[in-house]
């Protein structure tokens, strides 16, 4: 493979596009709502129209508004400026939408049952897309459909015209940092793991390291990564595949889920095209660069998704954290320096290198570069998938593109992070989105979980849930985590039983300040944080369960201890 047989590809992709297009979202959302039989009426209806030389019907990936799936877009050429979206579609509708392709009054009257979506609605209209800039617009499925929106050039090019210290020092001007959670500078870990030379436990000669894609999306409500991997899939690919050939890698893994099984099966037929193309495995571009990437299933423990610990699981081990240093950058798998960054990280990288640092860099914040995507949830009337520029306001993502509260309600709070996260107060929604803000409010970015909670929510219930699945969650290792969390439940379920005295109060502040200072990895030292959160910003809904509770008994601390 070379460039002009890369373009060719493209080109004749291109040739295949008709005056109409007809985009069905085939994400897992929409799949769960018979998209799949809706695409192939869809196609049918275009043929028994006897328009199948006019209109395209194509199985797309998300297409965001995933509370009104399943979904589908018409796109016209000969209007460029009109683009339909129809929501909540049912099969039988199929031919409705084809037929409202034909200006006649009968077929209008067909599309009267057809729901209109909003496409000039703030949801929509405030995203900026970088990472999901082909999602809902390719078939996921096809490399040839990646290929003619400009795939694998940016590999092309760093491979032709860049030597690995000018990828790594675009990744750092570029201010691109991880988007897993802990927002460490990318740029900074690429060159890590670049100049480390450490040994490995496989040969003692041997001078090999890894690239490895963390997909082990576990926190409650969160859907970004699994979006990505269902709708482009080769921007993944290609993004490890630049980070490969920056450290000097040889060898990547994609550690996914076993839950993610249309995602890995679109994971699996990806790498399995880019091979046969010549854009993975060996002398890629007709280069010196070797670069493989095998899937590692896991089997959906929360506690992989901490980096040791998921290497332990790649390596067949029982999947449970080590204490750092060493960290991974330096002696990682089987003992070599080994990058680990998630799905998002790697899927901005091909836009980095096609647009240039200081294009990615003029997005966001002084300190907070480029987009986010937060799967936002909770009660709104517009949840789904969106991506919007570091700095948006919480307020502007729940009021805005949310459309607040259904029912004429208010939006209560917030949770960002998962269970490493906080919960932030409406009086806060103006915080602008960015690592350093939301730190500040307590709460954190995560891997971009959001979601929104009313007036009727009880902060105790919220705190409660978190530690409930940190409970059942913690791998047992460490001593802090595996008993504190289950103390920490079982103070917040007293409190919640209306049983609690001021004492328990006082407990539970001691005991999450111990579990946060003591735990081993991650997932302990964060699991007090919603709690943290809720009792700073939300302490009255602690209060008001404590002061319902009989007279406090000043032997709760004792009997709390012999509990």
């Amino acid at each position: 493979m070379d460039l002009p047989e890369l373009l060719d590809i493209a080109e004749k992709e291109r040739q295949t596009q008709k005056a109409v297009h007809i985009r069905c979202c085939v994400a897992a959302g929409c799949v769960a709502a018979d998209s799949l039989i809706l695409r192939e009426k869809l196609q049918a209806a275009v043929i028994a129209a006897g328009m199948a030389d006019q209109v395209k019907v194509s199985g797309v990936g998300c297409m965001r508004l995933c509370c009104r799936a399943p979904l589908v877009a018409v796109d016209d050429k000969t209007q460029p400026d009109r683009s339909l979206l129809y929501e909540t579609v049912t099969p039988d509708q199929a031919s409705a939408i084809v037929a409202a392709l034909q200006p006649t009054s009968i077929s209008k009257t067909k599309c009267e049952p057809l729901q209109r979506g909003d496409l000039t609605h703030p949801f929509f209209t405030r995203q900026r897309s970088v990472v999901l800039e082909n999602t809902g617009v390719i078939d996921p499925e096809r490399i040839e459909s990646y290929i003619a929106v400009g795939g694998y050039q940016s590999l092309h090019q760093v491979l032709r015209e860049m030597t690995p210290h000018q990828v790594i020092d675009a990744i750092t001007r570029s201010g691109l940092r991880g988007r897993g959670g802990a927002g460490y500078p990318t740029g900074l870990k690429w060159a890590t793991v670049a100049k480390a030379t450490t040994k490995g436990e496989l040969s003692v000669t041997a001078d090999r390291k890894f690239v490895v894609c963390n997909a082990d999306e576990g926190d409650p409500g969160a859907f970004m990564d699994r979006s990505v991997m269902e709708s482009d899939p080769h921007r993944m690919l290609e993004g490890m595949a630049i980070a490969a050939y920056a450290i000097g890698a040889t060898q990547g893994y994609i550690y996914i889920r076993a839950e993610y099984s249309l995602a890995s099966r679109r994971l699996q037929l990806a790498i399995r095209q880019a091979q046969q193309l010549g854009l993975l495995g060996s002398q890629i571009f007709d280069s010196p660069f070797d670069f493989r990437i095998d899937l590692r299933t896991g089997a959906g423990a929360y506690v992989c998704g901490e980096e040791t610990a998921l290497m332990a699981s790649i390596e067949g081990k029982r999947g449970t954290p080590s204490p750092r240093p060493p960290y991974p950058a330096e002696r990682g798998l089987w003992g070599f320096p080994t990058l680990i960054n998630n799905v998002e990280t790697f899927a901005n990288v091909p836009s980095i290198i096609r647009y240039g640092s200081d294009w990615f860099a003029s997005i966001g914040t002084e300190k907070s570069k480029g987009t986010k995507v937060f799967a936002l949830t909770g009660h709104l009337r517009n949840t789904g998938l969106i991506e919007v520029p570091m700095g948006t306001s919480l307020r502007q993502i729940v009021e805005e593109m949310g459309g607040g509260v259904p029912g004429g309600g208010t939006a209560k709070a917030v949770q960002t992070g998962g269970p490493s996260g906080g919960c932030i107060p409406a009086s806060a929604f103006d915080t602008p989105v960015d690592y350093e803000s939301l730190a500040q409010l307590g709460s954190a970015m995560g891997s971009g979980g959001m979601i929104a909670m009313d007036q009727q929510t009880n902060m105790v219930d919220v705190a409660r849930y978190f530690m409930e699945f940190c409970r059942d969650e913690s791998c047992g290792k460490c001593i802090p985590c595996r008993v504190g969390t289950v103390q920490l439940h079982q103070l917040l379920t007293k409190i919640r039983s209306g049983k609690a005295t001021s004492t328990d109060l006082e407990l539970l502040e001691e005991l999450c300040d111990m579990v946060k200072h003591t735990s081993l990895c991650g997932l302990g030292q964060s699991a007090p944080n919603p709690v943290f959160s809720t009792l700073r910003h939300f302490r009255e809904d602690y209060l008001a369960l404590i002061q319902s509770a009989p007279s406090s008994s000043d032997s709760s601390r004792a009997n709390h201890h012999q509990e």
